[in-house]
Order: structure tokens, then C-alpha cells, then sequence
């Protein structure tokens, strides 16, 4: 079988969400199956860190850019001399105008739950694009049943096949281990928690942080993209102000986006990783903390739950009551820290890059 694969998200240098997963999927391919011979579209030379070509595996760039999947991959898809049998895409959007089987991949509906939280170009880029992929695609992958039961909802599916998939996580970077020196390098010097993800508004920060501001002497770690290049967040300003409103400017640190290799012991060495998200498609984040035994405290809505499962508390992210005292619970009693602890390295164990792509193989093979 030939298999074409969109790589667009999967070759850039700042991975997070869904170009991580399409980073990770490649790598797992290139791992597992050397029956099928794959084709990977860039709009870019490979970088260093995707699978080596050799037979079976190559790459192909492609020109523009600009329009991805309403030129570049259809023409290509056109005029190939030797049609794939099917395009995977791991992001919501398949070429426009194509004969072949076409596989999507929807990470969330968060743009339909929360559109007020998007910029009005990223809200119509997403909406056009995924019911487009929705009504179009030969099959569809998600990332959690939560998005699942969404995507039937929201569309009315009647006839489209969709398959969930988990992510996984680097089980050789995320465990548990202690670094001063990574703690040093981001000026940590007393007890904290941390939140990884995006800077928007959907990731519910600035009741996060009103919580944190009843707690004396807590410091809270924020970690990710708000501004600048990469992946970035948006709608940032007011979460960015809080601080300052709340009197806590001391006590908060945004970090900015942090090498992968740090996290894992700016997890570690927190006393809780808390996603107190409205809507979350998956949360790698959490599933990267759990693995570094750190203990967890997530919302009880969309992907979350299933993820966590009993390995963490459970809040209604509404509520600052709530994160107040869950995060009380878990900063004062080492006891609960622990038991969650243990918890969570057993629960992330469920979870792999390899089986996520090992389901998606079936997929291919399916259709």
C-alpha cells in the first residue's frame, strides 16, 4: 500500500499539540511498519530530527506554502505518476479536490464551544476547514471519546467512520528526576505548582490564579507560549495583567516556551500540575506530569476525566472555590501527594506514541 502523509506540522521547531502528535506519528510509522511505503509532503526541507529517508520512507517538498491543502497537495495528489492509495493528514484539514482516500485527524472542537476565545482568521480557517474534512473525509481519527461523542454531536455524522487514538508521551525524557540547576535557571526558589499549555483564554489562567492569590506564599509556574515565534497563544493580555490586579506579581512566573528537556524536573519538582482548561481535546501536558509522578488537578469537563482517570482531583474549572481548595489539599498533605503520585506514574502507563499510531495503522488498512 502507498501511503502519503501531510508532514506540514510535524516540521517545525517548537512542538506543541497537534504538530507534536504529527511529529511523534511519523516517527512511530517509520518505526513499526516497513511493509507499506510511505510519501511525506513538506512544505520545507526535512529537519534533522524526522526519520532518515530509505526505501519505503521519502520525502517531497512542495511549493506554496501559502495554500497547503487547497493547492499544493491537490496538485500533487494530481500529478503524482504513482497515486497513493491513501493522505493521512494529522491535523483537521485534507487536500481540497482529491480522488484518493483522504483520513483527517480532529484534535477538538474547542473553536465551537469557546469561539469567542479565537481570533476571528483561526475561527474561520477552523470552522470552513474541519466541516469540510468532516463531510469529505474517507475516515476520521480523534484524539479522545470525549471529542468523539463532540464530532457526532455537533455534525450529525451518519455515514463517516471516526476512530479514537490517545497520544502518548517520551517515556526516555518524561519521569521522575531532580535538577537544581534546572530550577535555578528559571529563578524557582520556593514551593510551587505548574500549568503547561497555551496562554489564551480558554485555559481558564486567571481563575487559576485567583485561587493561587489565597493561598500566602505559593508561587505558580505558567508555562508556555503567549507572544513571539512558534506556536503561540492569543488573547493573552488580560491572563498577562492578572498578576498585577491581584497583587501577586511576585508569586507568578511566565516562563515562555521551555526546552523539552527541562520539563521534566520543573514537573517533578512541583507539588501539583494543574489544567484547569473549559475544554480540552486530549492534554498531553497532563499525561507528561502523571508519567513524572507528579500529582494532578484537572477539570471535570470534555477529555479530561478519561485521561486522568482516578490519578488526580477533579474540579469544576468554574469554580475558584474549587481550585482553591483542591490546591490546598494537595500543597498541605504529603500523604495525598504521594498516594497521587503513585496513581499517576500508573496511569500514564496506558498511554504510548505507539500504540496511537499502531490504531491509526489499522485505519490505513481499513480503508
Amino acid at each position: 500500500m502507498k501511503i502519503a502523509i501531510d508532514g506540514y506540522e510535524a516540521n517545525v521547531t517548537q512542538r506543541l499539540g497537534s504538530s507534536q502528535v504529527a511529529f511523534e506519528l511519523l516517527k512511530s510509522f517509520e518505526r513499526l511498519d516497513h511493509d507499506n511505503e510511505y510519501l511525506i509532503y513538506l512544505p520545507n526541507y526535512p529537519m534533522a530530527d524526522l526519520p532518515e529517508e530509505r526505501p519505503g520512507w521519502k520525502y517531497k517538498i512542495l511549493k506554496p506554502k501559502r495554500f497547503w491543502t487547497k493547492v499544493a497537495l491537490p496538485l500533487a495528489l494530481f500529478f503524482s505518476k504513482q497515486k497513493p492509495d491513501l493522505i493521512f493528514s494529522p491535523t483537521h484539514y485534507i487536500p481540497r479536490i482529491s480522488s484518493i482516500k483522504r483520513i483527517a485527524t480532529i484534535f477538538d472542537l474547542s473553536f465551537l464551544k469557546f469561539p469567542e476565545t479565537f481570533l476571528k482568521n483561526d475561527l474561520w480557517k477552523l470552522k470552513t476547514g474541519t466541516r469540510y474534512s468532516v463531510e469529505n473525509a474517507d475516515h476520521l481519527i480523534t484524539i479522545s471519546n470525549s471529542t468523539k461523542r463532540d464530532i457526532f454531536s455537533e455534525y450529525g455524522l451518519k455515514n463517516t467512520q471516526v476512530t479514537v487514538a490517545y497520544p502518548g508521551f517520551n517515556k526516555q525524557i518524561f519521569k521522575p528526576g531532580k535538577n537544581q540547576q534546572v530550577l535555578d535557571k528559571y529563578g524557582i526558589k520556593d514551593s510551587y505548582i505548574i500549568y503547561i499549555g497555551t496562554i489564551q483564554p480558554r485555559k481558564n489562567l486567571i481563575r487559576l490564579m485567583e485561587a493561587v492569590a489565597r493561598i500566602d506564599g505559593l508561587q505558580l509556574l505558567l508555562v508556555g507560549k503567549s507572544k513571539g515565534e512558534g506556536k503561540n497563544g492569543w488573547k493573552f493580555e488580560e491572563t498577562l495583567e492578572t498578576p498585577k490586579r491581584l497583587g501577586i506579581e511576585n508569586r507568578v512566573k511566565f516562563t515562555g516556551f521551555v526546552d523539552t528537556e527541562d520539563l521534566p524536573y520543573l514537573l517533578s519538582s512541583a507539588l501539583a500540575c494543574v489544567q484547569p482548561s473549559l475544554y480540552e481535546g486530549f492534554g498531553i501536558p497532563i499525561l507528561e506530569a502523571m508519567a513524572c509522578g507528579t500529582p494532578i488537578i484537572a477539570s471535570n469537563v470534555s477529555s479530561l476525566p478519561e485521561i486522568v482517570g482516578k490519578a488526580g482531583l477533579l474540579i469544576d474549572p468554574y469554580s475558584v472555590d474549587q481550585l482553591e481548595q483542591a490546591i490546598r489539599t494537595l500543597v498541605t498533605d504529603k500523604k495525598i501527594r504521594e498516594r497521587y503520585s503513585k496513581l499517576g506514574l500508573i496511569q500514564s502507563r496506558r498511554f504510548s506514541w505507539n500504540k496511537m499510531a499502531e490504531i491509526i495503522l489499522k485505519v490505513f488498512a481499513s480503508v
